[in-house]
This record gives C-alpha cells, sequence and structure tokens, in this order.
C-alpha cells in the first residue's frame, strides 16, 4: 500500500519534476534520466525523512541537476561547435518565455547554483526557505545568489516583451525569404548585431562559432541552406519550446530547427540545431497545414 502511494504521489508531480530539470539541464535525454534517478531514490527513501513528499521530490532532483550540470559543462567543453539545448515539442504558456531557446541559452551564463534559485524563485515561484533547504543553505545566501543571477540573465535579455503575433509575424516573413533566396531582404529582417547561433554537433551542417551582422547572418543562413540542405526538404510551424519555430524535414524526419528572438521589431538572434542527437525525439513530419 505504501509502495502504491508512492507512485501515486511521483506521478502526480512527475510534470512539475521534469519541467524544472529541463530548464536546469536543457536536454530531454539528461531530464530523463535524472527523473528516473529520482524516482528511485523517492521510492527508497525512509518515510519519516518525508515531511511533504512534493517538497521531498524537488529537492532530490534539484540537487540531481546542479550534479548532472556540472558534469554537463566538462562534456560541453569538448562539444563540436556550440551548444544549444535540445529542442522540445511544447506549447506557449500566456506570459512564460522560460522554456524559450533563448531564455536556456541565456541560463548558460549562471553557474549550477545560480540556475537552480533562479529558476525556483523566478520561474517556479517558491519561497526562500524551500529554495534555502532544497540546496542545503541559508535563506540569506539564496537571496544574493538570486541578486547575482538576476544581474547575469537581465543584462541579456530585451528590455520589452515581443508579443506573439509580431514573433509569428517575424518568423514567418523569415520563412519566406529564405525561401526566396535574397540576401538583403534577410538582412533587413535583422537587427544590425544580429547573432546567428548553429548546433550541428559536429554531425550536422552548421557554422562552428558564433556569427554576427545582419549581412553576414543573412549570408550564412542562405550559404548554408544552398549548400547542405536536401533537395527534398519541406518546413513546417511548430510550437517548439513555447514559441512557433521553423522545423525542416527530409525523407518525413527532422532535419533542423530554426527559432528566433526578437527585439525592437526585427530579429535579434537566429538558433539553428541541425544535430540529429538532438532531434530524434521531435516527432516526424505532419501533414500540411490545410
Amino acid at each position: 500500500m505504501e509502495e502504491q502511494k508512492r507512485l501515486e504521489e511521483f506521478d502526480q508531480n512527475r510534470g512539475l519534476l521534469f519541467s524544472i530539470a529541463y530548464r536546469m539541464l536543457g536536454s530531454v535525454a539528461d531530464a530523463e534520466d535524472v527523473l528516473q534517478e529520482t524516482f528511485i531514490r523517492w521510492l527508497n527513501a525512509r518515510a519519516e525523512d518525508i515531511r511533504s513528499p512534493k517538497a521531498f521530490l524537488i529537492t532530490i532532483i534539484t540537487r540531481l541537476s546542479i550534479n548532472q550540470l556540472q558534469s554537463a559543462r566538462v562534456r560541453r567543453e569538448e562539444y563540436i561547435g556550440q551548444w544549444l539545448p535540445e529542442p522540445l515539442v511544447a506549447p506557449a504558456a500566456e506570459g512564460d518565455d522560460s522554456l524559450s531557446i533563448a531564455f536556456l541559452v541565456l541560463l548558460e551564463r549562471l553557474n549550477p547554483t545560480e540556475r537552480a534559485v533562479f529558476l525556483l524563485r523566478e520561474v517556479f515561484d517558491y519561497q526562500y526557505p524551500e529554495i534555502a533547504a532544497a540546496l542545503e543553505t541559508t535563506e540569506a545566501n539564496c537571496r544574493q545568489i538570486l541578486k547575482r543571477a538576476k544581474q547575469h540573465v537581465r543584462a541579456g535579455r530585451p528590455r520589452f516583451k515581443t508579443s506573439e503575433q509580431e514573433h509569428d509575424a517575424l518568423l514567418q516573413q523569415f520563412q519566406e525569404t529564405i525561401l526566396s533566396g535574397d540576401v538583403a531582404t534577410l538582412a533587413s529582417l535583422l537587427t544590425s548585431d544580429a547573432v546567428l547561433h548553429a548546433d550541428g554537433g559536429g554531425k550536422g551542417p552548421a557554422v562552428p562559432n558564433l556569427v554576427h551582422g545582419a549581412g553576414r547572418v543573412a549570408a550564412a543562413i542562405l550559404g548554408g541552406t544552398s549548400k547542405f540542405a536536401p533537395k527534398n526538404l519541406v518546413d513546417r510551424m511548430t510550437q517548439i519550446n513555447g514559441q512557433s519555430s521553423i522545423v525542416t524535414y527530409a525523407d518525413g524526419r527532422p532535419f533542423g530547427v530554426f527559432a528566433i528572438q526578437v527585439r525592437d521589431g526585427r530579429i535579434a538572434a537566429v538558433y539553428a540545431i541541425t544535430n540529429p542527437d538532438k532531434l530524434a525525439r521531435l516527432p516526424g513530419l505532419p501533414d500540411a497545414p490545410s
């Protein structure tokens, strides 16, 4: 009976736990790994150690995610080219950009503990006593950690939020312009300091370093498309990490993901993910829109 109750309590919190782990790690595979380890530790925990099942589970997955992120950062230093989060098919939540590719890239500025405190407080709205208990530190220390984290995040975040309508309209123009192959028109959609982030992981087409500037970004995107895109490539607008994005398909399988960040009515950043390992969990080609 006790085991059945624990199974039910874990299932009730599974979605929340995955949300924390994925935002911490930027990887579906790693998030699923720490979720599984959390489940094992939950089943084996002593009843007297559990005051609140939800708080206990959040503590486990937060600590495991910090440990996983510390080892993941070592792996990322050996990663070929740029590292971007693994895309996740997920609809938008109104007013919440904490799942977006751009936001997860921004979180890479934080160390693992800063990332945990920032997410638990700013995204999941946990109180300082709960966060301090999860991280085995003091409330005062949590406040200092959060202050530093917010400064790092604020420095890279657009001052004003973009509406979903403006974002999607620019993405549509971006998609159409890529198909037209016009470098000047594509550059006109970008901010002068636009940045291209491209993650091929050494297995898919990508540029090894960041590309800066509207003209260079436009040329890199169109040059890469003409050089590497299969002849039978098709694309669809899909909700990726809570925002409309472009997913391209070759022979029915995902070939690449394009996400954008908008600032002041133009595209400030393009995120291109072509590493096949990171696209393996995305569904195949959906039917054409009617």
